[in-house]
């Protein structure tokens, strides 16, 4: 015999029996009526809920509705089933797949931890073995520049910390956690982007069928002829800066066609320029040993960066925008806040003594790359200001080195008319252009540049080629200068082209 609530005249999911009346009641409405009147709602006698006696019955099996019992319908739910399990199948080995790449990195950065802390161990060994063989000689405490005495590029370069130049800062701990989350976060979201080329990129397609837009040869001064180098604002890629020949640089705008502003005041000619990539800020880098930071379009000079005693041969802004590494002909680099000028450090190799021509930082910025005058090309640890690997195979003065955007490959170029590609997580180069098979005279390279995306390399010097990274195809030829061409920059999403030359012209190339 079924039981029914004697309020709601349903079968209750969970009946009890009230001792004053004996009728039964659906446990949450009665409970719900004692609660708001404290009597039995059918002769009003007192009631609580703690008297109620709860019936132990057999759970109600619904029957199923009239959809349920039709065959399109039983067809329509198997159909459903099996769809939910392929789903759930799939998605089990996406993560099998994700969880397999994860371990297969996590294995190969515990395997190259491991090489470096052995390297690392033998190197502090091998240098406290050499200090304390020259304290008794010395009979007082060895100063630090005599340690690297022990031919270790990484142990070299503590002492090279420790003997900063006047007016040093020094890396303190919440600038070295700012570069660690800078790094963190650009990481994170290059393992977002993964593998995929955004939408808006140029296809190479249409990248091959660009042709010169413009030409701009009234920039700089004709009495001193040539634009040294050049850069395009990120946030605004219609505003290019060159430095010049002429000791000025300009910032000058491709859609007017207008010079927003000249700046005046490096003393001999300005080789090296940046373009902050969020503020009105712009770098520019001399012989005359100093950096310049400017405003615009003012056109006033902020700041003096002094880091160097010979000439500025590269600069490059870190990612925090706050930064500015610099190399120089005095062999030394230079890591130095853009905000107050002040050099937070300065370093250099005992074991190499050569001049440094070019530097570029990583990325995430944890890391940069030196060019130096012997042909080699060397890594360094910014954090702890030491040479972790170093890249040979040149022969001449690195003349340009460029980090692609997905943070495993380094382009490399030297006086030997060569590009070499390297993996940075093999240390090994994998790929090498040669220049010179294909050109009548020796190929001059002097800059190179990756898109924002990594998917394409240009390539200035003698000409303009551009190549399709991964299957290095060359996509594209331009011999429009008639001088050798100093720089070259692509804008954002590969829209566009913009070189610099010795011929005085700023010229953009697009479809």
């Amino acid at each position: 015999m079924a039981l029914i609530c004697s309020i709601s005249n349903e079968v209750p999911e969970h009946p009890v029996v009230s001792p004053i009346s004996g009728h039964v009641f659906e446990r949450r409405l009665i409970e719900k009526f004692v609660s708001e009147n404290g009597t039995d709602p059918m002769n009003g006698e007192p009631l609580s809920s703690d008297q109620l006696v709860e019936i132990k019955v057999q759970p109600t099996v619904k029957p199923r509705p009239p959809s349920a019992t039709s065959i399109p319908a039983i067809l329509k739910a198997l159909q459903d089933e099996w769809d939910a399990c392929m789903l759930h199948s799939f998605t089990l080995r996406q993560q099998l797949q994700t969880t397999r790449q994860e371990l297969s990195h996590a294995l190969y950065q515990h395997d190259a931890a491991c090489r470096v802390i052995a390297r690392l161990t033998k190197e502090v060994t091998a240098a406290r073995e050499a200090l304390a063989t020259l304290k008794p000689q010395a009979g007082i405490a060895v100063p630090a520049p005599s340690v690297p005495a022990v031919a270790q590029p990484a142990a070299a370069a503590e002492p090279m910390e420790m003997a900063a130049e006047p007016g040093e800062e020094g890396m303190t701990e919440e600038i070295i956690q700012k570069l660690q989350d800078k790094a963190a976060v650009l990481t994170a979201d290059r393992k977002k982007r993964g593998k995929k080329v955004p939408e808006e990129l140029m296809p190479a397609e249409n990248l091959s069928n660009f042709k010169q837009q413009a030409s701009h040869p009234g920039l700089h001064s004709a009495s001193i002829p040539g634009i040294l180098s050049m850069d395009i604002h990120t946030a605004d890629t219609s505003k290019i800066l060159t430095g010049g020949a002429d000791k000025n640089a300009v910032v000058f705008d491709k859609e007017s066609e207008q010079v927003v502003c000249i700046l005046k005041g490096h003393r001999q000619k300005v080789n090296n320029v940046l373009y902050h990539p969020s503020e009105n800020l712009v770098f520019t880098a001399s012989p005359d040993s100093t950096i310049r930071v400017w405003g615009v379009p003012s056109g006033q000079c902020s700041n003096i960066i002094q880091a160097h005693d010979g000439a500025v041969t590269g600069i490059s802004l870190h990612a925090t925008g706050d930064f500015l590494l610099s190399a120089s002909e005095d062999q030394f680099w230079a890591f130095s806040d853009v905000r107050t000028g002040r050099v937070l450090t300065k370093v250099t190799d005992e074991s190499s003594k050569t001049s440094l021509t070019c530097a570029q930082f990583h990325p995430d910025g944890l890391i940069f790359g030196t060019g130096t005058d012997d042909s080699q090309v060397k890594i360094w640890d910014l954090k702890e200001r030491t040479n972790v690997a170093n890249f040979p195979g040149h022969s001449g003065p690195i003349t340009a080195i460029a980090f692609s955007e997905n943070g495993y490959y380094l382009a490399t170029a030297a006086d030997d008319s060569m590009v070499k590609l390297w993996d940075l997580r093999k240390l090994k180069n994998f790929k090498t252009i040669s220049l010179d098979e294909r050109y009548e005279d020796r190929y001059e390279i002097k800059s190179l540049c990756f898109d924002q995306s990594g998917t394409y390399l240009a390539v200035a010097g003698s000409d303009i080629r551009v190549y399709l990274c991964k299957q290095w195809q060359e996509l594209v030829v331009m011999k429009e200068h008639t001088a050798p061409v100093t720089s070259i920059k692509f804008g954002n999403h590969a829209a566009f082209l913009a070189s610099t030359s010795m011929d005085r012209s700023l010229k953009i190339y697009g479809l």
